[in-house]
């Protein structure tokens, strides 16, 4: 009998942390997924920026090259560690797109410009937040697949880290513009 209740008992705590872990790399997923929607909206965005500011500079046509290409890249990348580097090197364009555009007053007063403009610093924004709700819930994950007991149904399912988003060094030096 008490052979039985011990067996039930193991049973019962390799399910319930088997679930936990298929629920934290569901999470994992989902913020990786959340990251992906908002770069994805970020690129839609930016053809009309650049359309509404045709006319007023020569340098729009280069950055939708440069962006439409990444679009690309993004698209055919596999980790999520890719596809954060590409999304920071759109970010990184537009920086600079907006500096140049700072010399157009006109521009600057036209309401779609400023329409879309609050449109791309809010989706700027949600891709942050995506950003650290992804981080949050790997740290999650990774603490969870390395704790023990749980480590040892890590091991037998062959769980592997994810990685965390960080910022590389490049990514934090200012933008530079040239003319």
């Amino acid at each position: 009998m008490l052979i039985v209740i011990i067996l039930v008992v193991l049973v019962g705590w390799f399910v319930l942390s088997y679930n936990g872990l298929i629920a934290k790399k569901q999470r994992v997923k989902e913020g990786a997924s959340d990251i992906l929607v908002q770069l994805k909206r970020r690129f839609d965005l930016i053809p009309n920026l650049i359309e509404t500011v045709k006319g007023y500079s020569g340098h729009e046509t280069e950055t939708l090259e440069k962006v439409t290409a990444m679009r690309s890249r993004l698209n055919d990348a596999e980790s999520i560690l890719e596809r954060d580097h590409i999304g920071s090197e759109v970010s990184k364009e537009i920086k600079g797109f907006m500096i140049n555009v700072e010399s157009y007053p006109d521009l600057k007063a036209n309401t779609n410009f400023l329409k879309l403009q609050e449109e791309l610093s809010d989706t700027e924004n949600k891709i942050q937040a995506s950003r650290r709700f992804y981080n949050g819930v790997v740290k999650e994950y990774n603490i969870s697949i390395a704790s023990i007991p749980t480590n040892f149904i890590a091991k037998i399912m062959a769980y592997k880290d994810e990685p965390l988003l960080d910022i590389k060094e490049e990514e934090k030096e200012n933008v530079k513009v040239s003319f």
